[in-house]
């Protein structure tokens, strides 16, 4: 048997369904099945039987230790390895993992983010196992995905929430269905298929600059003579170093059970995109988290870096990572699916304007799901959605909300025959939809993309409000409609009444465009530009109340993430500016020294000999060096000074504005100069690698 026919390397390091149904006995197969379905503790005798299983199998794969593997608030995961192996009174060892093992585990919590809900004595935290998501093996470790919470019970994590919101919606999703008469389907659950954009760069060049291997991103940098205006890298055909590191990525993904599919060259040299087939939501997570650190591991065996920063280069576009979202019941059937007559479709317009309303209301939380250092230079730069949140749904839907509206008869456009122009090829119907690349929301046919999300993010938060939004919608509707002594009637009053309220999100034109800025002000639509501004909206009264009440957070909660997440933008500027600050200091004022010398010394020579009369390519060059060296100093003397005063400011609110508003002006400032300065000082004295050989040499 081929081990590298796909279907057999599929899934092969994942203890998954297949594999539970071959090594559990038939009675704990369908017990630990009970557990999962509907959400019951897991008995401690059923999960001893179930740890020996998956002791075995790990073993028989080569793994030698365990770990519970968990998504701490730093973005990344974590773990903690410890040995299968146990003493023996002869001196031996045996190869043990019992079902309190897996149930439970206590890391040392006292280095993750908690936003001051706990204090750094009181170190304790646990990991306790989620059923929901497989167990794999990764780096011979037998890897168990788990929650993480603190010694007294609040979440500490990314995934306890995404599962709490998923809970949230499928409760009110289901009163929704029940007053359908669709009383069949038992849950509703999301799913999502985050596609994931970076880069890759030669390692070697990576290594000789400090902003990539400190901060991700390019902190100095002048423009390369060619970027993406050639739009020639885009669906092109991938290089050979790189097309190899992509199969044994997608090979060692799908040993993990990731359902990669889709891989192509982007828009920027020397960008890409992986996508998977969607799956529910927090599997979704975990793949994609399992995704960028695999990612990492295999670019850096190939001599390569994988870059997964939202803005690595300036001046071409940066990385996002589109968050494709749907609702599908247990029985197979997708409720944002709009069917041939959509029009006639209650059900699908019910959840459609649910969706409307939810965004419309909490258009602050979703753009707080994507705030974060990184996102601000990408978000509104033409390459990205704005910071305004809008939804696309394209002419037909739009056409037929309108008439409901209006309480006029829709009437559904022909299917008009594509001309292709060439007889060979065959006549297919057009499109009456389109995906509005700029949209930031955009209902694409049977789902909708979240396209503000960057590239680094784990796509827990965004879904976390995107399902609790939503579920929140759908639980005013139930409330309205469970009274109702003519459903229809209430149904369609509800339905008009929703788009009548928030068919301001709607909107199916240019979100690139200043027209729409000045539009969307004119709605009243929010344009929290950058992340310290989208912050303090996530501790308003309305926001903490709807986490409280559909238990996704307690307050506690909320306010610890609001701090976590404002520290960690200060963090990122702070690292960055010192590091700018290094790299000048160290780096681009020597050259620039080393360089005018030469050039002195070119002129006192010239002139030696009698040739003064030729030395104004060196006079100019020097004099113009020597300006743009001494703004440098200037600036760079300013960031040095300006950093020494954030101890000025107390709360983290306070210390993230004067980053926003004082260092990153004083950063663009110095990177303006030193980029000028890369332009005009010799290639042989510049000391970092520049854009043309950074996007170029692979």
């Amino acid at each position: 048997m081929n081990k590298d026919y796909v279907p057999n390397l599929f899934g092969s390091m994942v203890f998954n369904e297949k594999i539970m149904k071959e090594r559990l006995p038939k009675q704990t197969y369908n017990e630990l099945k009970s557990c999962i379905d509907k959400g019951k503790a897991l008995n401690i005798n059923v999960a001893n039987i179930v740890a020996c299983a998956m002791k075995d199998w790990a073993l028989e794969k080569g793994a030698t230790h365990f770990t519970h593997w968990f998504q701490p608030m730093t973005g990344i995961t974590a773990e903690k390895h410890d040995s299968f192996i146990s003493p023996t009174e002869d001196g031996q060892i045996i190869m043990e993992f019992s079902g309190k093992e897996l149930i439970k585990g206590e890391p040392d919590a006292s280095s993750f983010p908690n936003g001051g809900l706990r204090v750094t004595f009181e170190a304790r935290g646990y990991t306790a196992w989620d059923p929901t998501s497989y167990a794999f093996i990764k780096d011979n470790t037998l890897c168990i995905p788990t929650v993480f919470y603190s010694y007294s019970g609040e979440a500490l994590d990314k995934k306890t929430p995404l599962l709490r919101s998923m809970e949230a919606i499928n409760k009110q999703a289901l009163r929704v269905l029940n007053l359908f008469g669709n009383e069949d389907v038992k849950s509703v659950i999301t799913t999502v298929g985050p596609e994931q954009e970076y880069f890759i760069i030669d390692k070697d060049l990576y290594l000789k600059r400090l902003d990539l291997i400190l901060t991700g991103r390019t902190l100095l940098g002048a423009k390369a003579p060619k970027g993406q205006e050639l739009e020639d890298h885009y669906f092109g055909i991938i290089k050979p170093r790189i097309a190899a590191f992509m199969e044994e990525l997608d090979k060692e993904l799908w040993k993990l059970g990731v359902l990669v599919k889709t891989k192509h060259n982007e828009v920027a040299p020397a960008q890409h995109e992986l996508a998977p087939i969607f799956t529910t939501t927090n599997l979704a997570t975990d793949h994609k988290q399992l995704t960028m650190e695999t990612m990492k591991k295999f670019a850096d065996k190939h001599g390569l870096v994988c870059l997964l920063h939202e803005k690595p280069f300036e001046g071409i576009n940066g990385s996002g990572k589109h968050n494709n979202w749907s609702l599908s019941t247990d029985n197979g059937q997708n409720l944002l699916e709009p069917g041939k007559t959509p029009a006639k479709n209650a059900q699908f317009l019910t959840f459609l304007c649910a969706v409307i309303k939810a965004v419309d209301e909490y258009q602050d939380l979703l753009r707080i799901s994507v705030a974060n250092a990184g996102n601000d230079h990408r978000l509104g730069a033409n390459e990205a959605p704005p910071a305004i949140v809008s939804m696309f749904l394209g002419d037909e839907l739009s056409g037929i909300l309108d008439a409901i509206e209006n309480n006029e008869k829709y009437s559904a456009k022909d299917k008009v025959e594509m001309e292709l122009g060439v007889d060979v090829l065959p006549r297919f119907p057009k499109d009456t939809t389109d995906r509005n690349r700029t949209s930031p929301f955009a209902f694409t046919g049977n789902k909708f993309e979240f396209r503000m999300l960057g590239s680094t993010f784990s796509v827990s938060g965004p879904n976390v409000i995107l399902n609790t939004i939503v579920a929140e919608a759908l639980s005013s509707f139930a409330d309205e409609l469970e009274g109702a002594t003519d459903f229809k009637k209430a149904l369609n009053s509800l339905i008009k009444k929703t788009l009548k309220d928030h068919k301001r999100i709607i909107f199916n034109g240019n979100n690139y465009s200043d027209e729409w800025i000045q539009e969307a002000e004119k709605r009243g639509l929010l344009n929290l530009r950058t992340t310290v501004d989208a912050l303090p909206y996530f501790i308003k009264d309305k926001n903490i109340a709807l986490f409280e009440k559909h238990n996704i957070f307690t307050e506690t909660e909320i306010r610890s993430r609001y701090e976590i997440l404002l520290e960690n933008y200060s963090k990122i500027i702070n690292i960055e500016a010192l590091t700018m600050v290094d790299m000048i200091r160290k780096e681009i004022l020597p050259a620039v020294t080393n360089y005018m010398k030469n050039l002195s010394d070119t002129i006192i020579a010239k002139k030696s000999v009698g040739l003064s009369n030729c030395c104004d390519m060196e006079r100019g060059t020097l004099t113009n060096i020597s300006n743009l060296a001494n703004n440098l100093y200037t600036e760079i003397e300013k960031l040095d000074s300006l950093l020494r005063r954030v101890d000025d400011y107390s709360d983290p609110l306070s210390v993230a504005d004067f980053y926003k508003s004082l260092i990153i002006p004083t950063m663009e400032e110095a990177r303006s100069y030193a980029d000028s300065l890369e332009l005009l000082v010799g290639k042989e004295y510049w000391p970092i690698p520049t854009y043309a050989d950074l996007l170029y040499k692979i």
